[in-house]
């Protein structure tokens, strides 16, 4: 997403304690979120998150994430939807019982909101596509009024 430094480990995070998880046709798809402090500006209505996902085959035959949709609204309710191929550069191959993890991130310009998607996948055997769901994933910070998400 854009704005965000993934690659540098922060000088303080804050881990929301929460996993959220969600298994369709096989495919389970686990999401845990950062508040990133370091990459906040709340004076200037800038906020930084980074997720990390873990996508694991719990199916019996060999998929492909091809393509990603999320939809991520803050606490105002405006919401933007991004689209592209695959995951941070990626488009992962995953053999039954194999898993994929990365990191990516994302600014809002309020203090909490929220993410949901899917992950667009082939089965190469087949041919056939599938969507795989996202679960929805609080993105909370300290600076936000309450516990909403």
């Amino acid at each position: 997403m854009r704005g965000v430094d993934i690659r540098r480990r922060p000088a303080f995070y804050r881990v929301m304690a929460e996993d959220y998880s969600k298994t369709t046709h096989g495919i389970r798809v686990s999401v845990r979120s950062f508040y990133l402090e370091d990459q906040s500006r709340p004076e200037e209505s800038h906020f930084v998150w980074a997720y990390r996902v873990t996508i694991a085959n719990e199916s019996p035959r060999t998929v492909q994430l091809l393509r990603r949709t999320w939809r991520i609204t803050d606490a105002r309710g405006r919401t933007q939807h991004v689209h592209g191929a695959g995951v941070v550069g990626e488009q992962p191959l995953l053999e039954p019982g194999e898993s994929f993890e990365y990191t990516s991130g994302t600014p809002l310009e309020t203090p909490s909101g929220f993410m949901v998607g899917l992950y667009h996948m082939v089965d190469p055997a087949s041919g056939e596509t599938f969507d795989v769901s996202i679960p929805a994933f609080s993105l909370d910070s300290p600076h936000q009024a309450g516990g909403v998400h």
